[in-house]
């Protein structure tokens, strides 16, 4: 919830909305335990998988490190629990799982999932408006000087305001906003803020793949190390990160016979590969010609290195499958519809029989 008005009793009135929302335990969304590393080192998990990838990618796209997935993570869980359904909204008027006014979403929002509208109960535009929001107040709290946390005082401008940030000269203390007359410690922003904190081990999973060296190789596989745990989605992925798929009749279902690429953002095996060479090597967009692309500088099993490319063909020599090698006896891929981008052995990540060759990307 975001207070921007300079009126205090109207501030006081909207501030009340996050609170209320701890209690609608009916509007909490399953949250599977999957854990998910971002690219600065850090993990995620319990988290609906919907959310996953923007979490992520509104992580990554804040140069400032203090704005975790996994902070966006324990902001979205006290401001709604992961609620999209409609309409959602607080007292105060406040719309969508990051519980935005509409002045403020006005300023913030965007069509970040790129389905031709800006809507706070969309996911992606939710997710990515509260990471461009959070990213703005923790730029303004680094510059502040003010003595404590900035992820701290980012929270209380996202829920107070940054004026009252200011008014106070970091978060307002728990006697402002009281929630409770009769209870002199029931600041509603000051208690925002502390059990956000409180709740980010809940969200914060372990870091992703440890990767050594630098070069064309090492820094893709980084880069797709970020993504682990980011669902498959046939035809899904481009070189900005995850997307929705498709289903072509043959590919993209679930064994139910459920179409789960239309409506899942992530990755294919090879979207995957190409977002982790780009821009560095712009790689094409689909296995057989990544294979093409590359195949003057083949690699042995002997001589693989990390971020080296590996191949799977079916008896017709058609390249269906390809992973980045992450060193170990391992690679880093994206399996197929209903898993998840995970670390798997090389022996079983496909058939052994299929297995066609490796190659080495260069620049």
């Amino acid at each position: 919830m975001k207070v921007l008005t300079g009126i205090a009793a109207a501030a006081v009135a909207l501030l009340i909305a996050p609170i209320f929302l701890i209690g609608l335990a009916a509007a909490a969304v399953d949250r599977p335990d999957i854990e998910l590393p971002d690219g600065k080192g850090r993990g995620l998990k319990g988290v609906p998988a919907a959310f996953h990838p923007w979490f992520l990618k509104a992580s990554q796209a804040c140069e400032h490190p203090e704005l975790s997935p996994a902070l966006l993570a324990a902001q979205m869980n006290q401001e709604s629990h992961f609620n999209t359904k409609r309409p959602f909204r607080s007292p105060a008027g406040a719309e969508g799982p990051a519980q935005f006014m509409p002045g403020t979403w006005a300023t913030w929002g965007r069509d970040d999932d790129g389905n031709g509208r800006i809507d706070p109960y969309d996911i992606g535009d939710a997710v990515m408006a509260q990471g461009r929001m959070m990213c703005s107040l923790v730029g303004q709290a680094k510059r502040s000087g003010y003595r404590d946390d900035p992820r701290r005082l980012a929270l209380a401008g996202y829920n107070a305001g940054w004026t009252r940030v200011e008014q106070f000269k970091g978060v307002p203390p728990s006697s402002w906003a009281l929630l409770d007359k009769d209870d002199p410690t029931s600041g509603q922003t000051y208690n925002y803020v502390r059990l956000i904190m409180a709740s980010l081990p809940q969200f914060q999973g372990p870091t992703g793949l440890n990767v050594s060296g630098s070069g064309i190789g090492p820094n893709a596989l980084r880069r797709a190390s970020s993504y682990i745990g980011t669902p498959y989605s046939w035809g899904g992925g481009t070189p900005a990160g995850p997307s929705r798929g498709y289903c072509d009749g043959t590919n993209g279902y679930l064994p139910n016979g459920e179409c789960s690429a239309s409506k899942t953002p992530g990755f294919d095996c090879s979207s995957l590969v190409q977002y982790a060479y780009w821009p560095d090597k712009q790689l094409p967009r689909t296995a057989e010609p990544q294979y093409r692309a590359t195949a003057h500088n083949p690699v042995a099993k002997s001589e693989l290195r990390p971020g080296d490319l590996l191949f799977w063909s079916n008896k017709s020599g058609y390249i269906y499958h390809v992973a980045l090698y992450a060193g170990d006896g391992k690679v880093l891929h994206a399996p197929r519809t209903g898993r998840n981008v995970q670390v798997q052995d090389m022996a079983t990540a496909m058939p052994a029989g299929d297995y066609h060759g490796a190659t080495r990307p260069q620049a």
